[in-house]
Formats: structure tokens, C-alpha cells, sequence
């Protein structure tokens, strides 16, 4: 049966708003724009056109699909982050909107720090929020760094999409050990670890629970294991003055920034996220090592 784009796109909000999406709206214009080939402006202004079949059984594939729980980023093979489109597997976790207020603060720090600035997107992922600062200071050299192989090759992957080689690169560590010797002189450190307690991720949402990698999301029994790793022993790999930036979870903030000022880190500070959530802490290193130890 003949119908528009129009009617394609309304007919699929409507199923994922019926299913409980939040982001019915977005998914739905997604989905059409990945199957159809068109841009966000060109579906827009193609809405009164007929979509071809072959089109409509696929959006219905991915509708199904998606309805079963799986994330519509894993379905697209892509999202937007900060302005960057990024390509995403269900080897690391989806970029959220809640790690964009981390990604600002880092390049806030990043800008101040000026030329020749060097900055670490640790617990990397798809290497978004790294990919960020160097998008946006131009000036900033850029390193993401991730334990699984996975994610550091999508890592790579990313900085081509975005253009961004040679200005960013890629190594291969865990959080959780003291930074190997190339990792040094950082003037700013921003990482977004797991942080759900182990014995939370069984009441995560499906879309996440069944869908993400476990090794992104178990921060061990309390949520905090790669906080208090990163905290202590990351400390040494920025400049005297440098910034160590992490997203948390909802409720632990105040504890980060206890472990944070327990390091002797100085000016902790706390930042909401647009629900008015404290997800982001920052702490900035002595001006001198032995300050802190």
C-alpha cells in the first residue's frame, strides 16, 4: 500500500511512543533517514513524497527490531555526539546526552590550558568525548585510550570519520593500572569509567542491560572502583595544574568528590547535567606532586 514519508514517520512514532520511548520523535526520523539515504534536511523536505517498498519493509525490520529492546544506535551503526556523527557497535557503549555536559567542561579546561594543550579521553568508548575536544580546540593534541581492542579500533575508526588525524591517537590500557610512560604531561584527563554497581546492572533497563557491553558499565561492588584507580594513580600523568574531569553516576557525586579531595586534588567542583543532576566532577592536580602524596 502507497504511503508518504510523512505518513511512514508518523506511523513509526507513534509504534515507539506506544512501546515507551522517550526519544520517539528522533528515532523514528533516524531510522527513516538511514534507510531512505537522506539527510536530516532532505527527509524533511521530502515528507509528501511516496516511499518507494523496499524502504517501508526495511523501516518495519528496524522498527521490529528496536521494539524488541535492541538500541537504535546499534541498529544505525551511528550517533550524533556533540555535533559529531560517530560510527557506534554494540562493543562500546552508545553516546549519551548526559556525557555532552563532561565533553564541554573538558573543552572549557582544554581552551584555558591554550597552545600545545594535551588532553586524555580515558575509558574511551567510541572515543567521543576526546573527539569532541579536539573537534572544537583545534590547538589541543588528543589521546583515546580504552582496555578493550574493540573499542580502540572503532576509537581509530572515528578519527578518521571526523577528520581529525593527525591531531588525535589511540592507545590501548586499562584505567585501573598506573599510565604507562608514553601517557604523561596531560593538562587535562576526562573519562567517563564504569560506574553501575555490580549488583545493579540486572535492573538496567533491557536496552542497556541486554544490549551494552558489561565491561563498560560494572564499576564494582559499590560503582566507584575506577574512580578511586583513576583518581590515585592517573594523578601523575597530568601537568602540575591539571584537570581530571569524570561523568558519575546520579548519586555520586559527593562521593567522588570526597575521593578527589582525600588525593589532595584542589578546587573540586560538581556540575549538573540538564535535569539538574550532578554528573560531572572536576578536580585539578597540586602544583606540585609532592603536594599530593
Amino acid at each position: 500500500m502507497a504511503t508518504t514519508y510523512n505518513n511512514l514517520y508518523l506511523d513509526t512514532r507513534q509504534m515507539l511512543r506506544r512501546a515507551g520511548v522517550e526519544a520517539a520523535q528522533l528515532e523514528a526520523r533516524e531510522l527513516i533517514c538511514r534507510v531512505s539515504g537522506k539527510s536530516r534536511e532532505q527527509f524533511w523536505l521530502d515528507l509528501p513524497l511516496y516511499a518507494p517498498e523496499e524502504v517501508r519493509n526495511r523501516v518495519q525490520e528496524l522498527l521490529r527490531r528496536r521494539l524488541e529492546g535492541v538500541p537504535v544506535a546499534y541498529l544505525l551503526g551511528e550517533w550524533s555526539f556533540y555535533g559529531l556523527d560517530l560510527d557506534v557497535t554494540p562493543q562500546v557503549l552508545i553516546p549519551r546526552a548526559d556525557t555532552e555536559v563532561l565533553a564541554e567542561h573538558a573543552i572549557a579546561r582544554a581552551r584555558e590550558a591554550g597552545q600545545g594543550a594535551r588532553a586524555l579521553d580515558l575509558c574511551a568508548g567510541t572515543g567521543c568525548v576526546g573527539l569532541a575536544i579536539a573537534a572544537h580546540v583545534r590547538t589541543c593534541r588528543v589521546v583515546l585510550a580504552d582496555l578493550s581492542p574493540d573499542a580502540v579500533a572503532l576509537c581509530r575508526q572515528n578519527i578518521r570519520r571526523c577528520g581529525l588525524l593527525p591531531q588525535v591517537t589511540c592507545f590501548s590500557v586499562d584505567a585501573r593500572e598506573d599510565p604507562p610512560a608514553q601517557l604523561w604531561d596531560f593538562d587535562v584527563i576526562a573519562s567517563n569509567p564504569p560506574y553501575i554497581p555490580t549488583a545493579e546492572i540486572e535492573t538496567l533497563d533491557k536496552s542497556v542491560r541486554d544490549y551494552e557491553p558489561h565491561l563498560a558499565l560494572d564499576g564494582g561492588a559499590d560503582g566507584l572502583d575506577f574512580y578511586r584507580a583513576i583518581i590515585r594513580r592517573w594523578k601523575r600523568a597530568l601537568r602540575p595544574e591539571g584537570w581530571l574531569l569524570f561523568e558519575v553516576g546520579y548519586d555520586q557525586a559527593e562521593r567522588v568528590c570526597a575521593l578527589m579531595e582525600e588525593e589532595s586534588y584542589r578546587h573540586v567542583a560538581c556540575h549538573p547535567d540538564t535535569r539538574g543532576i550532578l554528573r560531572v566532577v572536576e578536580g585539578q592536580r597540586p602544583l606540585s606532586q609532592g603536594d599530593a602524596e
